[in-house]
């Protein structure tokens, strides 16, 4: 049974469990939080699912989870493994269902006194135009040809096809498409539940913010990513929906008797369902992983057109148009490199529930952000603060990963036996944020009492260089899938 006294303090925001610990243990596994959320994180099995990770063959250095961790499907959700290409695996479980869930922030040239009068009104037309909730879809059908092209095409496609700019691919991870993707490595169910879900936001912590910048904490950063106080932003939060679910879902299924039986491969829990990365199975799910990602970022950058459009519908043809300040994944497995042990060594970075966060100078990120790093993302529970922050050279010590947001600490029915929807709605209004949604239980799911603390999570990846304040954004209007 795993206690605090079985924990190491390299520092105030960051324990570790040696490999000592247990006698499969491959790496030391890693846990960046404060003393406060090392003690709270007993209450699940986020820190057991921990020590799993670093069971994982060819697994690098440390199995990390970063400080919104808590329990999920094999891994907990904040986990992070860097799993050597030559000799290692490739694990579902270790991305999660929704695949390349993530962020994409559009800021526009306004202040929050010259929206205002506009906001109640806007709010409601982005809900009629961008569909929310479990399972639901557009009047917007595309065949499965057309999904094909979005499968392997992500945003480029879309942009080709009059769904944006040219810089929104600019202003996103991987340009907005994984190259290896591969439409024949995903299942013809997975597609046609993808087919009238391109511009959807989905049910759970899925989320479309009408927010503005109430804090700035580094003014050069600010003016390179295009920042101001009391400047609206847009920010939106969702994934591959059914598509990516039917992903995952196929790929566990099909991995569970051949890491058992094929490869014979032993890991502490049959939910990692992993086999070796270089095998053909492996490498056709990372092709389908691809292929899922490229979907997430072109149903982020649907709805962001359709957010564009309700913007000029209520502030007229003449309005400042919204621009990508950046679009990051936080449920990916990409191949990167890094010094380990004095050689450069290719790893499968598999970050479930974490942001990558590049620093000043990586090739992968866009020119103009070269100077200061990569921008990163953070939301916070419906009605509280979200985050910008800016990726650091230090963080490679944890593989150029940062948190993803603030963190459940509560199930989805704890939520509902302890709150109401309708409170959770004066509560918001009280703060005088706008709430739409089209259910009150989905509301209270996500109420922010089931959440930790978005200001300590962000603390602690600040304090520990994994990613740096840049700005402090609240909502103004906040619409919700069910």
């Amino acid at each position: 049974m795993l206690s605090k006294n079985d924990f190491k303090r390299i520092n105030d925001y960051l324990w570790e469990i040696p490999k000592t610990f247990r006698s499969d243990m491959r790496v030391p596994a890693r846990a960046y939080v404060s003393e406060k959320m090392l003690e709270e994180s007993f209450k699940d099995k986020s820190l057991e699912q921990l020590v799993n990770i670093s069971t994982l063959p060819g697994i690098q250095k440390y199995a990390l989870a970063m400080p919104d961790m808590h329990e999920g499907y094999a891994s907990p959700i904040g986990g992070v493994a860097a799993i050597r290409i030559s000799d290692g695996i490739i694990s579902p479980g270790m991305c999660g269902y929704d695949i390349n869930c993530g962020m994409k922030l559009l800021k526009s040239e306004y202040s929050e006194k010259e929206i205002k009068p506009h906001l109640d009104k806007l709010a409601t037309e982005i809900q009629k135009e961008v569909p929310s909730g479990l399972g639901k879809g557009r009047k917007l059908k595309f065949s499965v040809e057309e999904i094909d092209k979005i499968l392997e095409g992500g945003i480029p496609h879309l942009v080709k096809n009059g769904y944006g700019e040219k810089e929104d691919a600019e202003n996103c991870e991987g340009s907005g498409r994984l190259e290896w993707a591969d439409v024949s490595a995903v299942s013809s169910h997975a597609k046609n539940r993808g087919r009238d879900q391109v511009g959807t936001l989905g049910s759970g912590n899925h989320f479309l913010e009408i927010q503005k910048v109430a804090e700035i904490f580094d003014e050069e950063t600010a003016k390179v990513f295009g920042l101001f106080k009391d400047q609206i932003i847009i920010m939106i939060h969702c994934g591959s929906r059914g598509l990516g679910h039917q992903v995952c879902t196929d790929y566990l299924r099909e991995f569970i008797p051949l890491m058992e039986g094929k490869y014979k491969i032993r890991v502490p829990d049959r939910e990692f369902a992993c086999v070796p990365f270089n095998s053909q199975e492996g490498q056709r799910y990372f092709s389908a992983m691809a292929s899922a990602a490229n979907y997430a970022w072109a149903n982020r950058q649907m709805i962001a057109h359709f957010v564009r459009k309700s913007w000029k519908s209520v502030l007229g043809e003449k309005a400042l148009s919204l621009r990508v300040l950046y679009d990051v994944a936080h449920n990916i497995i990409k191949k990167e490199k890094y010094l380990i042990e004095g050689e450069e060594t290719e790893v499968a970075v598999h970050r479930k529930g974490a942001t990558r966060a590049f620093p000043p100078g990586h090739p992968e990120i866009p020119k103009k952000y070269q100077e200061v790093g990569q921008p990163v993302i953070i939301p916070g529970s419906m009605g509280t603060a979200s985050y910008i922050l800016v990726g650091t050279k230090e963080g490679e010590e944890a593989f150029f990963s940062t948190c993803h947001g603030a963190g459940r600490t509560m199930s989805r029915h704890a939520a509902l036996r302890a709150v109401s929807g309708q409170e959770v709605v004066k509560n918001l209004e009280a703060k005088g944020i706008i709430i739409k949604c089209w259910s009150l239980r989905g509301i209270a799911e996500e109420a922010p009492l089931a959440y930790k603390d978005i200001h300590s999570v962000v603390d602690v990846v600040h304090n520990a260089s994994l990613s740096k304040k840049v700005a402090r954004l609240v909502p103004l209007a906040v619409i919700k899938g069910e």
